[in-house]
Parts: structure tokens; C-alpha cells; sequence
């Protein structure tokens, strides 16, 4: 085992006011975490309302699947993210979500997602030849990795979602989405409040201009498509043809806008996070990427894995997974009560927050050995793994929908990556854990990087 640790969030180990929270969780959401949550199942307190931390997997289990509607997300994350996906299935609650889900769920069967493998591999041959060319004429190059996979993530769903050359400027797409994630994406005073939406927060006008661009285009692929013949259909052609089987309902273009949004935004940001994170620890320990380049050697050679290699690179997996245990690419959820009820021992009120630090429950001393450690093998047979301990992708009714499909292509790139290439840190660039809506690598993933 490595000698030393990787990097993590500093938690908080003592009190503070209010705004001294909403100021540190506007530079890194986590900040609002204590320390406490490393080891206690439920934290409660209050700042400006009641709040319950809940690390507890039991509880876990009442407020993600036995009681999924008396616990819906709270309005902070709407107000967050509805300027610039709309009520697609991230953002919608209740009936309107459900049938969008209905609707929704054949689109990412587990045959549509390998029917998409294809495109995972071209992108896997793309940022090889970007690192290609970074390296001609040169033994070593150093590279922002995290850079690298935020490119090829993007490229893989707007292929995914638009592979017929009528769709969204991957250059627009991508600009639009990273500016508000980084600036508008920050918790608002006016969030902490609990002030209604159509109250403006400044920085989210900011950056109105792009989205308008991006949702307008978006429009425009969309109602082109409608008079399209295709011979391969796509996801955004899978969406259109998809209906609620229980009443046959169809996405209207603005359903189909927001929906096609939340997967341009999800689907690149899981999975570019999972890679990024990956190539971190993979340099920070030598000895877990000698082990992983061979398995990826002896599976591919040096060609670009594919969908129907994927079973054979199960290391990768376990990589990937433990590299989302420590950094859960939603690292912090909220909910909000709309009924009494009792976790363990704490009364829930009607109104009162209830916050879900996925990054503490991965981190808890009470449910993990050495849990600050990178450990690939914790994820050598998953179903060893407590239900409700593990939870990056969420679970239960609202389990994310793209799980597979993000599985399948970080597995598909990361195993391309180590078959070709050697990845080695750079003393004093380590990354630094911030989350804003996501948990990102600040000051990018630098990285030494050779030919294997």
C-alpha cells in the first residue's frame, strides 16, 4: 500500500456563523461539512433552518427509496440548475419526473448503451492522438488530464445525442455549460434564504447569453430532426421515439430540449470527473497503474478498447469505483422534509433540510477500513459492499439513469489510456477537492506523461 495519502477536503472541526458558512460554501460546498461527519451517522444543527446530516446507511435507505416523495430535492438545487437545463429529469419531482422516467428508461437499456460503444472508442482514439501530438518529438509532456477528459466526456455525448451533424456547435455546447457550472453554479445568498426562483441572482444573468445560444439551437436540432430519416438512431432519436407506457405520452420539443441539456451537462461531467480523478491516483500510486497498464496490455495490445472488451478489464472497474468513493462527482445532496419522521434517533420536522455528504458516507471511520486510503480491491466483488454505504450515483427510485452508460465509456477510455501511455504526478501540482455543483479537481490534473 501507497505510503502516503491522496488528497482530500479539509472538514470543518469547529463552529460557525452563518455567514462564515455561506462564505466557504461558496468557494467549496463541502466546507459546510464537520468534521463530526466522519464518524457520527447523523450531524443536526441549525443555520438559518434545521438541518440533519445523515451518513447512516438505514436512513439512507428511508429517505432515497422507502420514502423517496416524502424527501424531494430541495428547492436550492432547482434554483441552481433550471436557468440552464430546464425541468428535465434531473430537476423535476413528483408525477412530472415519473413519467419523464417511464419515458426515459428503455433509452439507456443495457442494449441501446452497447449499441453506443462505438463512439466511446473513436473518442478514445482521439484523445490518444491529442496526447500523441503533445508528445512528437518528445520523450515526456506534462498535461492537464482533467482538461483532456472534460474534452473527450463532451465529445462522447454530443456524438451520443447529436450524431447527425444537425445538432448543437460542440464549441458553443461546451462554453455555455462550463461558464455557468463554474460561476452561476455557486450557492446564492439568496438560495441560503429560501428566496423563490424568479428572484434574479445576479451572477446567473451574467452568463444568460450562451445558454439563450444553446437552448435555441438545441430547438432548432430538434424540429430538424423531426423530419429526418436515419439509419442509426441516436439518444436524442431514441428520446423522440420514446412514450410513457402507462399512457402513451410523448416528450414535447421543450421536454426533449430540457432532457437532451441535462445529458450534454450529467453526461459529460460524471464521466470526465471519474477519469480525471482515475489518472490522479493511478499516478499517485505506481505500483496500482503497473497492475492495471498489464491487465489493459494483455486484453487490447495497444488498440482502443471496445464495448465487448469491457468485461474482460474488471481492474478498471474497481479503479473507477474506488476513485468515486473517494471523490463522488455529487459529493453533497440535499433534500427537503414534507412530513414528520424519525431517523435513529433524531425528530425530522415538516420544512427541515436534510443533507446527504455522500463525500462523508464514503469517508465514514465507522463503515470503511483505512477509508482515506486508495484501495482498488474494496471493489474486487461489489456485492460485498453494505447496501446504502456506496452511493455515487445515488440509489433507489432516482438512481442516475446513464450509470451504465458512463461505466462503460470511462472503462472503455481509461483502459485505452494505460495500454499506451505511462502517467506520472508532478511534484507540487496536486489537485485540489472543490465542489461547486460537482467535486472537481482545481488546478487541473497535471500529469507526466510518456509513451508506455
Amino acid at each position: 500500500m501507497h505510503a502516503s495519502l491522496p488528497v482530500s477536503v479539509a472538514l470543518s472541526t469547529r463552529e460557525r456563523g452563518f455567514l462564515r458558512v455561506l462564505a466557504e460554501a461558496r468557494r467549496n460546498a463541502l466546507a459546510i461539512i464537520p468534521a463530526l461527519c466522519l464518524k457520527q451517522p447523523i450531524v443536526s444543527g441549525k443555520v438559518v433552518r434545521r438541518f440533519h446530516m445523515v451518513q447512516d446507511p438505514e436512513s439512507l435507505r428511508v429517505i432515497l427509496r422507502d420514502r423517496v416523495d416524502q424527501y424531494p430535492k430541495s428547492p436550492e438545487v432547482g434554483a441552481i440548475l433550471r436557468p440552464a437545463i430546464g425541468r428535465g429529469l434531473f430537476t423535476s419531482d413528483g408525477d412530472h419526473w415519473r413519467w419523464q422516467r417511464r419515458a426515459a428508461a428503455p433509452v439507456f437499456s443495457r442494449r441501446n448503451v452497447e449499441t453506443l460503444g462505438p463512439v466511446m472508442t473513436r473518442a478514445a482514439r482521439a484523445v490518444s492522438g491529442r496526447l500523441d501530438a503533445a508528445l512528437d518529438g518528445t520523450a515526456t509532456a506534462e498535461i492537464d488530464m482533467a482538461d483532456q477528459m472534460l474534452l473527450t466526456a463532451f465529445d462522447v455525448i454530443g456524438q451520443v445525442c447529436f450524431s447527425h451533424n444537425d445538432g448543437i456547435p460542440h464549441d458553443l455546447a461546451r462554453r455555455a455549460i462550463e461558464r455557468y457550472l463554474a460561476g452561476a453554479g455557486r450557492v446564492s445568498l439568496f438560495d441560503f434564504l429560501g428566496l423563490p426562483e424568479w428572484v434574479p441572482r445576479p451572477a446567473r444573468l451574467m452568463v444568460g447569453g450562451d445558454l439563450k445560444r444553446l437552448k435555441s439551437a438545441a430547438v432548432t436540432a430538434i424540429e430538424a430532426r423531426r423530419t429526418m430519416e436515419v439509419d442509426s438512431p441516436d439518444l436524442l432519436d431514441m428520446l423522440m421515439a420514446s412514450e410513457d407506457p402507462d399512457t402513451g405520452r410523448r416528450m414535447t420539443t421543450e421536454e426533449l430540449r430540457d432532457n437532451v441539456l441535462t445529458f450534454l451537462v450529467a453526461g459529460h461531467e460524471t464521466t470526465a470527473l471519474a477519469l480525471s480523478w482515475s489518472l490522479y491516483l493511478l499516478a499517485f500510486d505506481p505500483a496500482v497503474q503497473t497492475r492495471a497498464r498489464d491487465q489493459a496490455r494483455q486484453v487490447l495490445g495497444s488498440r482502443a478498447a471496445t464495448v465487448e472488451d469491457v468485461p474482460a478489464l474488471p481492474f478498471f472497474r474497481q479503479i473507477i469505483d474506488e476513485a468515486m468513493r473517494l471523490y463522488p462527482p455529487a459529493a453533497l445532496l440535499t433534500r427537503t422534509a414534507l412530513a414528520p419522521d424519525q431517523l435513529r434517533d433524531r425528530e425530522i420536522r415538516t420544512g427541515d433540510t436534510v443533507m446527504l455528504p455522500i463525500y462523508a458516507l464514503h469517508r465514514n471511520r465507522e463503515l470503511w477500513d483505512n477509508p482515506d486510503s486508495f484501495n482498488p480491491d474494496r471493489f474486487e466483488d461489489p456485492r460485498a459492499i453494505p447496501p446504502f454505504q456506496y452511493l455515487p450515483f445515488g440509489t433507489g427510485p432516482r438512481v442516475c439513469i446513464g450509470m451504465s452508460f458512463a461505466m462503460q465509456e470511462a472503462v472503455i477510455i481509461l483502459s485505452t489510456l494505460l495500454a499506451r501511455y505511462r502517467f506520472e504526478a508532478i511534484p507540487d501540482r496536486d489537485p485540489r477537492p472543490e465542489m461547486v455543483l460537482s467535486l472537481r479537481p482545481v488546478g487541473g490534473v497535471w500529469l507526466r506523461v510518456s509513451r508506455a
